[in-house]
């Protein structure tokens, strides 16, 4: 992803890799899948949802491209970066195409729709193109683009939500889980493509995503976290004798499965995120106590460009009404630098907002201008590029500073840590999160513990990336 983030994120988080390929099936397969996520979380579940549906039709999961019959790119269109790396793996597979009679290469998701007829006839770089909402077709793209059709499916639907395909957990840690709960976005943020690729918003059965969160505790995991575009505006309408849910009944029935599964969610927009929701995070302690909360930009001029709703006193209030229901929560943010007219005092105004809010971490980027967005049917792209990164750097020293100033003052406290598996720089060290989502690496002193552990840990040191201790006995 083209995101420039925090060390925390690179040094152990789950989130951070460009592309994660799935874990070698244990079955026996006769043809075989290689898939590759780009992007959000969504995008990652996605591939799950695509896992389930392409084993059903025989295929089995690998990490190896020679073993694979059929590549698969799960795109994402946020950033001309992601799209460039995306378009450079596509010319790799091309190469591997010329000596590998019959493998079929394919594009899935948000590039899609826009990049079709580029994909496929003016480059020919793939052999079916597939929708956010058209992966249920998969199946038959594949045996069309087998007998040597152009394979493509980008329709949109207002309904699907792929409620009823269990997602297959292939490159899992048996630990954390990602569970949609809803698919599309209505708001029409200037700079975002999303509306676009994925279509309107719709909200999934709450009844399969209790069954599904309930069946990943029953087989180990120990958390979930809830995804859409904005969990906050989750509204499902069940039969006409039912009342509504919402997102913040929605958290506490999957709070409510076990004391034992942590509840995460992502991403909430700041203008949905009710006192209900906060105070249904305070009743539960195995809800996580972080929250991103992504503000893109601290001058009210531009978050009125960027078509935002909200002002940069509102979006303060925000975060002291969180501060106020829950004052060990953890927030963090997106902060585009450099969006069309961005002036040095907007600039200003968004360092202030970022020490305002004291986040602990940040999603920091440049802003891309991306075809078919509203800003680029408005607005002129008209800061140098220069002068963005500039301000990008600025924003990601503030950042450094703030995530530093954040981990200092957890030194000496006590926390309860998930452990999720070994740390990646060290294999006698565990790696695991708070419930403010911050990375502990702490050794592995204690015989017997294993990934999926709750434990006591004592912060000794730190870094702006990463707390480090000590386990409690």
């Amino acid at each position: 992803m083209s995101h420039t983030l925090t060390d925390q994120q690179h040094d152990e988080a789950r989130q951070g890799e460009a592309f994660a390929p799935f874990a070698e099936d244990p079955n026996q397969y006769d043809r075989h899948f290689f898939i590759e996520s780009y992007g959000c979380q969504m995008n990652f579940a996605d591939s799950e949802i695509v896992a389930s549906i392409l084993q059903e039709q025989g295929f089995g999961a690998t990490r190896q491209l020679e073993k694979a019959d059929l590549i698969l790119l799960n795109t994402c269109s946020i950033r001309e970066k992601a799209e460039q790396t995306v378009r450079k793996r596509l010319t790799e597979f091309k190469k591997l195409k010329k000596v590998r009679k019959g493998l079929l290469v394919g594009v899935l998701g948000c590039m899609a729709e826009r990049l079709k007829s580029k994909f496929l006839e003016e480059e020919k770089l793939v052999d079916l193109v597939v929708g956010p909402d058209a992966y249920r077709t998969l199946p038959q793209l594949i045996e069309e683009a087998a007998g040597g059709q152009k394979a493509v499916n980008v329709l949109l639907s207002r309904e699907e939500t792929y409620a009823d395909i269990a997602p297959v957990r292939l490159d899992s840690n048996g630990v954390s889980a990602f569970v949609s709960i809803m698919r599309g976005c209505n708001n029409m943020c200037a700079f975002c493509v999303v509306p676009f690729t994925r279509g309107r918003e719709r909200s999934r059965d709450h009844r399969s995503i209790l069954a599904e969160c309930q069946d990943l505790f029953d087989n180990g995991y120990r958390e979930v976290t809830l995804l859409g575009q904005n969990v906050d505006s989750y509204h499902f309408s069940p039969e006409a004798d039912q009342a509504p849910v919402n997102f913040a009944q929605l958290l506490e029935q999957v709070a409510r499965i076990s004391p034992l599964l942590r509840v995460r969610f992502s991403t909430s927009h700041p203008k949905d995120i009710t006192d209900e929701v906060l105070t249904t995070m305070a009743k539960y302690t195995n809800i996580c106590r972080y929250i991103h909360l992504p503000v893109q930009s601290g001058s009210t001029r531009i978050l009125q460009l960027m078509n935002r709703t909200y002002t940069r006193e509102w979006y303060k209030a925000k975060v002291d009404r969180i501060r106020e229901i829950l004052p060990d929560c953890g927030i963090s943010s997106d902060i585009i630098a450099g969006f069309c007219t961005e002036t040095e005092e907007d600039h200003r105004d968004t360092l202030d907002i970022m020490r305002y809010s004291g986040y602990d971490y940040g999603y920091m980027f440049f802003y891309s201008e991306r075809p078919g967005t509203l800003a680029h049917r408005r607005y002129v792209d008209d800061i140098p590029l220069d002068i963005k990164k500039q301000r990008l750097q600025e924003i990601v020293a503030v950042q450094y500073e703030l995530s530093l100033t954040s981990n200092q003052q957890d030194v000496g406290k006590e926390f309860e840590v998930l452990i999720e598996g070994d740390s990646k720089r060290d294999e006698q060290d565990w790696m695991g999160r708070t419930s403010q989502n911050k990375v502990v690496v702490f050794p592995k002193s204690k015989a017997g513990l294993k990934a999926g552990d709750y434990v006591r840990i004592k912060i000794d040191q730190c870094t702006k990336a990463t707390l480090m201790g000590r386990l409690v006995e």
